[in-house]
């Protein structure tokens, strides 16, 4: 079977992905980070680049929103294009109140109520991990930056939680205590990369929290931080 939602030649799809949620990110990173990128997929709209940064080639693609989307676009990257490394860089909420408003998180591992594993490989499995030494390499990473960044669990939910409440959810979360986010696509991404025997990671700028409902986010605040975390993870994703 050929892929049918990313459609290009096999060489034009670097082995080191960045995956924003958001194509019309995916064109902002190319064109301010890249050099010499290519537009290489369009298909519904889903807009993926592969481009230089340093003297590595990078492609980056975004994946939509939810476990469906994301889980369409890890498995067609790790299966028919032999990517090795995506991460996935993106907004989150938080419900715990020692992580605030424009914190850059680390998802070691991602949680849910979501039946995708169970859709996707018939296990009833709730929490996958996330590539330790890539997570290795961007600890490593912001650490020679001088950036701070949080590292724990996430949950990976099937709403968007500020317009739906969760807190079934939450309390039915072993982990509850421990997450230092909340998003909606990190699980599925990590399960196909298992799944795949590749490796993934998750990279997350809070923007939502109960704990400041009276810090604003101007678009200005919300641009410079979600670059830092852009940078970061092209930092991290070169490493050998």
């Amino acid at each position: 079977m050929e892929p049918l939602h990313l459609v290009t030649d096999k060489e034009r799809i670097a082995p080191r992905v960045l995956f924003p949620g958001d194509p019309l990110r995916a064109k902002y990173i190319a064109e301010k980070f890249l050099t010499d990128y290519k537009l290489v997929n369009t298909v519904r709209n889903m807009y993926a680049y592969t481009g230089y940064y340093k003297d590595k080639l990078i492609t980056v693609m975004g994946h939509g929103m939810g476990c469906p989307s994301v889980g369409i676009y890890a498995y067609e990257l790790y299966h028919f294009y032999d990517v090795e490394k995506i991460i996935r860089i993106g907004s989150a909420g938080t419900y715990n109140e020692n992580i605030k408003k424009l914190d850059v998180c680390l998802s070691t591992g991602s949680y849910s109520e979501s039946s995708f594993a169970y859709h996707w490989s018939k296990t009833r499995e709730k929490f996958f991990e996330s590539s330790q030494s890539l997570n290795k390499d961007i600890v490593d990473t912001a650490q020679v930056l001088g950036m701070e960044i949080k590292q724990g669990p996430t949950l990976t939910t099937d709403t968007f939680d500020p317009y739906m409440p969760i807190d079934h959810i939450l309390d039915d979360c072993p982990i509850k205590n421990e997450l230092v986010a909340v998003e909606m696509e990190g699980f599925a991404l990590m399960h196909i990369a298992k799944t795949e025997n590749k490796q993934a990671s998750m990279l997350v700028t809070v923007v939502d929290s109960q704990f400041e409902p009276n810090v604003i986010i101007t678009p200005e605040m919300r641009e410079t931080n979600l670059d830092q975390m852009i940078y970061l993870a092209l930092e991290s994703i070169i490493k050998d």
